[in-house]
This record gives structure tokens, C-alpha cells and sequence, in this order.
């Protein structure tokens, strides 16, 4: 049921040699007896950190004081625990000591949830004290004993149930449900940097509609109020059938499967972007696009005396939302422009013609444009059934144009241009913001016809510019 690596095994069979207890431990049990690949295998033991060091050659002291040394083998690094029992948690996050115990149920009974808390050698079999293996067949996420007690340890438990529940598609026991309810407001001990990564996680799960557990139990109130908002924000109108918050999840749920799509090679990018696409960074931007792409509409909603349900403005004001948002979670600067910029035009559809889509790749940026296909084909596959076979093929015969224009080489950013900066400059415009200026009246009309991005032409248009002033 559970196969170790060689590396890990050897591990194992020198701590053994050396009259030492060693265990495979927590999720590459868990992922193992689930069938799926271990992202990295944890090793407990009941060896003292300076033991560890003592019977292996090469280890690296990366968390020591929490008994934790990395056992270096061939290149790859394997974490190698002590057995410990955990001091107080003053902060919700960290204990304030820990003591070592040569008792691994001592260890064990510290972890989060009964399917982390599982053990494995290959002569004891799996170790499962807490009943773990019955949760994974009933699939639920489960505290180890007092769901409270282990929350008020570290308040970013409570969020990584969500996220195991997100990604196996597991329930959350009811109890456990409960314990976060009541401790929900102690999220707000943990680091920023810390949630993003849990709802990161959540979003590039198999369940990202699980963040509906966040909101629920009100985690969501102390790093995404906004999210509680669009949930009470109904569509009346022909092209919806959701509130904002849900039709949000089910839009992230179908960019996921688009990307997944594209991946697959079941449909084209063009191939500037080709690979584009296999990156956990452009999922992240993906996703988070999604979620927020009409987060400004509960601020901009208006009702007609048909009681007909109206948005307008909702991408320019979700834009400035989602930037603040991100820019809250702590995201990178080309994540936040990336997602900024694909809610601000996410509204911005393909209607025949290409002059028009030269200005929106020329406005959006390029770059952006691939992903601003998959948002507006998962928003639309997210509404009602009102016009989407006729939504769907703008989205398509948009893709063919913006692939037509890349091929063809027309331009549409300031690079594209047959002059430059500097020849500006030797023709006689000054050094400075007037230089930039230019170049952008310049892309204007090779945007409107692009036969005239011609070095003379250029020269000619900057002239009568400089004449002028």
C-alpha cells in the first residue's frame, strides 16, 4: 500500500543499524495510501537532532531547534524529526518550546487531522493511532482529539481543513466544522503570507468551491470580506442564474478546466504562449482573475423599474478591488498588474472587428491577452444558457483574429514600431516624456492601418508633429 523510495528506505534501515526508531510520517502516508504521488517524504525518529548528524554524512541544520534536520542524499534533502511533544502556542501559530519524547504516539498526537497523524515503516506497517485510515475511506477531515484545543494551538489549522478538504474533495467532520466557527476570528494572528498560501492552494484544488467553508465558518472576514459581500449580491438579468460569489467559484472551477484543456493540447494558444500555460504562477493568475473578475459588481449594481439587475462600470471598478485585494495578500507586482489587468478588460469582447482588437491587445498588453480568452470563456460558460453559443463563438473568432494579428506581425506596442526613440530624437524632438508622446501618436495610426508602420511614413507623420509645436 505504501511504497517508500530507495532514499528514504535507506534512511530508514541506517537509523535502525543504529538502534534509533524511524517512520515515514503525515502526508506522504496519507497521499501514499490514496494512491496519489507524495510531493516530498517526513521522516520522524526517535534520534536526537545531534545524533541525526552524527550517523549521516551530509545534513543541513534547517530547523534544529524544532528537532528538525535535513538529511542530504544524492542532491535531495529529506526532513528528519525528532519525536517531540510541543510547549504552549502563545501566538496561535508557534510553540514557544518543544521537548523531545521517545515516544512516537507523544508525536503523533500533536499533528493537525487523524489522516497527518499516520506513520509507516516497512516492518511495523502503518502506524494509525487516531484513526486516520477510516477517515480517508469515509472522507472526512477529522482534528486529532480536541478540534478546539488543536485550532488554539495554531489558528492556521483551521484554514488548511479547508484547503485538504479542497484538495482530496473531502467533507470536513461536523466538529471539527464547529471548532472552526467558534475560533474563526484567531485567523487573524496568522501572516498574511501564510492564508495567501492556504487560499492559493484552495483555488488550485479540486474543490475551490470549498472557500464557501471559509465564508461560512467566517474565516473569509479577516483577509476576504469582499468575497461575503459577493455572495449576497443577486443577478437579476437574463444573462445570469447565480449570485456574484457563486457564479465567481463556478467561473475559477471552469478557467481551471480550460487551462487544464489547453494544457492537453486539446486546443490552441498561439505559439508565442505556447507553454504559457504549465506554470503554478499563471494558474495562481488565472484563478485569482477569476474570483475577482466581477468583484466590483455589488458596488455598481442597479435595478431598473423592470427589476432587471445592471452592472455598469463593475470591470474598472473591480480592477482597482482586485489590486487593493492582492496587494493585501501580498502578492508580487506582475501577479497583482496580471490579474489588475485582466479585470479591467475582462468585459471587453471580440465584436468583428480586428482594428478593434489590435487596440485591446495594444491596451491590455500581449501578454495578457491568452489568459483574458480563458476568463472570458469560463465567465460565460459560468452564466445562464441566454446567448452563450453566440458568446462563445465572439470568444473563438476573437482567439483567431489576436492569432492572425501575432502571425502577421502588425503592431500594436511601441516595439512594434518601424522608428524609435532615438530616431525621434536625431529628428528633432526633445529628450524626454515628449519622445514617448510621439511614439504612442505614432502606434495610433499604425493601430487604425497597419500598412502604414513604414520607417518614411513615421518620419514623416513625427515631422509635421514638431512643426506643429
Amino acid at each position: 500500500m505504501v511504497q517508500i523510495p530507495e532514499k528514504v528506505k535507506y534512511i530508514l534501515d541506517i537509523l535502525k543499524v543504529n538502534n534509533y526508531e524511524g517512520y515515514a510520517v503525515g502526508g506522504c502516508v496519507r497521499d501514499s495510501v490514496l494512491g496519489r504521488i507524495p510531493g516530498d517524504w517526513d521522516i520522524t525518529t526517535s534520534a536526537r537532532p545531534e545524533e541525526i548528524k552524527k550517523i549521516f554524512r551530509k545534513t543541513v541544520d534547517t530547523g534544529i531547534e524544532h528537532g528538525t534536520v535535513t538529511v542530504i542524499l544524492g542532491g535531495e534533502g529529506f526532513e528528519v524529526t525528532t519525536y517531540r511533544v510541543d510547549g504552549k502556542y502563545e501566538d496561535h501559530r508557534h510553540p514557544t518550546e518543544v521537548e523531545f519524547t521517545p515516544d512516537l504516539k507523544e508525536d503523533l498526537k500533536r499533528r493537525d487531522f487523524t489522516i497527518n497523524a499516520m506513520a509507516y515503516n516497512p516492518e511495523k506497517g502503518i502506524v494509525d493511532l487516531f484513526d486516520g485510515m477510516k477517515d480517508l475511506e469515509r472522507r472526512c477531515i477529522r482534528c486529532v482529539g480536541e478540534a478546539e484545543e488543536r485550532f488554539s494551538e495554531d489558528a492556521l489549522r483551521m484554514l488548511r481543513g479547508i484547503r485538504f478538504a479542497g484538495q482530496l474533495d473531502f467533507t470536513i467532520e461536523e466538529g471539527t466544522l464547529q471548532a472552526i466557527q467558534k475560533q474563526s476570528a484567531s485567523i487573524g494572528k496568522v501572516s498574511v503570507e501564510r492564508i495567501r498560501t492556504e487560499i492559493t492552494k484552495l483555488l488550485l484544488s479540486k474543490r475551490p468551491d470549498k472557500l464557501l467553508l471559509a465564508e461560512k465558518t467566517g474565516l473569509c472576514r479577516s483577509f476576504l470580506p469582499e468575497f461575503s459581500v459577493m455572495l449576497e449580491t443577486t443577478q437579476n438579468n437574463p444573462h445570469h442564474s447565480f449570485d456574484v460569489g457563486h457564479h465567481s467559484l463556478r467561473t475559477v472551477m471552469n478557467a481551471r478546466r480550460i487551462g487544464e484543456k489547453l494544457r492537453k493540447k486539446e486546443a490552441g494558444i498561439p505559439q508565442p504562449y505556447d507553454g504559457d500555460f504549465r506554470t503554478e504562477k499563471v494558474d495562481t493568475i488565472l484563478v485569482f482573475a477569476a474570483l475577482f473578475h466581477d468583484v466590483g459588481k455589488p458596488l455598481c449594481k442597479k435595478t431598473d423599474e423592470k427589476g432587471v439587475d445592471h452592472f455598469h462600470g463593475h470591470a474598472e471598478a473591480g480592477s482597482q478591488m482586485a489590486h487593493d485585494i492582492m496587494r493585501r495578500l501580498r502578492f508580487d507586482n506582475d501577479t497583482v498588474n496580471m490579474v489588475t489587468k485582466i479585470v479591467r478588460f475582462h468585459e471587453r469582447r471580440f465584436e468583428g472587428s480586428r482594428k478593434a482588437m489590435r487596440r485591446l491587445m495594444s491596451q491590455a498588453g500581449v501578454e495578457v491577452m491568452p489568459y483574458l480568452f480563458i476568463i472570458q470563456e469560463a465567465d460565460v460558460l459560468s452564466q445562464s444558457e441566454y446567448m452563450r453559443d453566440e458568446k462563445l463563438a465572439h470568444i473563438k473568432a476573437g482567439r483567431r483574429v489576436f492569432t492572425e494579428i501575432l502571425e502577421q506581425g502588425e503592431a500594436v506596442r511601441l516595439r512594434d514600431l518601424e522608428v524609435t526613440g532615438q530616431d525621434l530624437i536625431h529628428l528633432g524632438v526633445p529628450q524626454g516624456p515628449r519622445v514617448g508622446e510621439v511614439l504612442r501618436e505614432l502606434l495610433d495610426i499604425v493601430i487604425d492601418s497597419p500598412e502604414k508602420n513604414n520607417r518614411n511614413l513615421l518620419l514623416t507623420e513625427a515631422e509635421k508633429r514638431i512643426t506643429i509645436e
